[in-house]
C-alpha cells in the first residue's frame, strides 16, 4: 500500500465522472465536538397497522395493498415524474427549460415491517433482485422511458419517510446527470480501449487487494479508490454487462449475496441499523448501443465516526469539491473485518 496515500493529503480521480474528491487523511485525527444525532435503533413490530406499506393496509390515496408475501411493486402515489406532464420547451435568453416525463414505483422488499435488507436471507434478497430485473424490463418497453433508476433511502437520516423495509424506481425520458457523465467516460474508454472501464478498473483492484471487502464467484464488494463518503461501497460484477437483464440464473443469487453481507456489515459497524443510500447505475434504455457500459451498485452513507457522527456536504465541498479524511483503504479495512 502507498503509505503517501496514508499520510499526506492528495486527490483521487474518480475515473467513471471525471471528476476529483480531496482526500485529507491527517485531519481523521481531528478531535470532534459537533452536532452528535440521536441513534434511532427503536424496535419495530412485524406489522405496523400505521404503515402505508404494510400488507393489508389502505395507502393514503385510498388503495388497499394486497396481502402480499414477498415483495410487493405499486406506482408511487407522490411521483416526483408524471406521464401526463405537458410537453414544452423554454429558451428565453439565458432561461431554459424542458418539460420532463417519467414513471416512479415504490418496491416493498417484504411485507415484514420490522425488518432491512441486513435483516433478510440471501434468498429472499434474490426476490427483490428479480422484482427489479421485472421492472427494468418492462418500463424499457415504454417509449416513453429512456433511462430507469433504481435506488434505496435507507433510514430517517436520509429523508426516508416510512420505516417500512422499501426502495423506489425512476424512469424517465432523459439521462440523469451523474449517468450521463457515467455514459460519457466509459464511452470513451471502451472506444480507445475495446475493453470495459469498470472491467479494467476491476482487475487492477483484484490484483491490489487493497480495497476489497468480500468477493464471490460473480462479484466484488469493494470501496471504490475516489470514493466520497466515508464507507461508501460499490458491487461490481465480474463478468461484463451493460445491465441486470444480463445476469445468468446462478448470478442472481450471488448479487443478493453481496448484498446481504454488505448490508449485515454495515449494520455492525457501529452497532445500529445502517443509513444509506444506495443505486443501481446501467445501461439505457433507448436501443443504441451501450456495450460499453458496465453496470454496478453504488452505496453512499453518511455515518463517519460512530452511529451518532455524520458526514456533511458543506463548506469546500459546496463551493470546491468533495472531500474526505478516511481514506478508501481504511474504510475498507474496518468493514473488511465485519464479514
Amino acid at each position: 500500500m502507498n503509505t503517501d496515500l496514508q499520510d499526506y493529503s492528495h486527490k483521487r480521480l474518480n475515473i467513471l465522472t471525471g471528476e476529483w474528491v480531496l482526500v485529507s487523511p491527517h485531519r481523521a485525527k481531528r478531535p470532534w465536538q459537533g452536532q452528535n444525532e440521536a441513534i434511532a435503533n427503536e424496535h419495530r413490530p412485524a406489522h405496523d397497522p400505521r404503515c402505508y406499506l404494510c400488507a393489508g393496509n389502505t395507502r393514503i390515496n385510498g388503495e388497499i395493498n394486497p396481502d402480499y408475501t414477498d415483495v410487493f411493486v405499486f406506482t408511487n402515489d407522490f411521483a416526483a415524474l408524471q406521464t401526463d406532464s405537458k410537453t414544452f420547451k423554454i429558451e428565453d435568453g439565458l432561461l431554459k427549460a424542458v418539460s420532463e416525463q417519467g414513471i416512479c414505483k415504490v418496491i416493498c422488499f417484504s411485507p415484514d415491517h420490522s425488518k432491512s435488507l441486513a435483516d433478510m436471507d440471501a434468498k429472499d434478497i434474490e426476490k427483490v433482485v428479480f422484482a427489479w430485473q421485472h421492472e427494468y424490463k418492462e418500463l424499457a418497453k415504454n417509449d416513453l422511458i429512456n433511462y430507469v433508476q433504481i435506488f434505496e433511502n435507507k433510514g430517517a437520516v436520509m429523508g426516508c419517510s416510512n420505516p417500512h423495509p422499501h426502495g423506489q424506481i425512476w424512469s424517465q425520458t432523459s439521462l440523469p446527470n451523474e449517468v450521463y457523465k457515467k455514459d460519457k467516460h466509459q464511452l470513451n474508454y471502451y472506444t480507445k480501449n475495446n475493453s470495459s472501464l469498470l472491467g479494467d478498473y476491476l482487475k487492477q483492484e483484484l490484483i491490489k487487494k487493497e480495497r476489497i471487502i468480500f468477493e464471490n464467484d460473480s462479484f466484488v464488494v469493494l470501496v471504490p479508490f475516489w470514493a466520497i463518503w466515508p464507507f461508501e461501497t460499490m458491487i461490481v460484477p465480474k463478468r461484463q454487462q451493460s445491465n441486470i437483464l444480463e445476469l445468468k440464473e446462478d448470478e442472481t443469487l450471488q448479487f443478493a449475496e453481496a448484498i446481504s453481507v454488505l448490508t449485515k456489515a454495515y449494520d455492525k459497524l457501529f452497532n445500529t441499523s445502517f443509513p444509506y443510500s444506495s443505486g443501481i447505475h446501467q445501461a439505457p434504455t433507448d436501443d443504441n448501443d451501450y456495450s460499453h457500459w458496465h453496470w454496478h451498485m453504488s452505496f453512499y452513507p453518511p455515518l463517519l465516526r460512530s452511529a451518532t457522527v455524520k458526514k456533511f456536504m458543506v463548506g469546500y465541498e459546496m463551493f470546491g469539491s468533495p472531500q474526505r479524511d478516511i481514506t478508501a483503504e481504511i474504510a475498507c479495512n474496518k468493514l473488511k473485518e465485519l464479514i
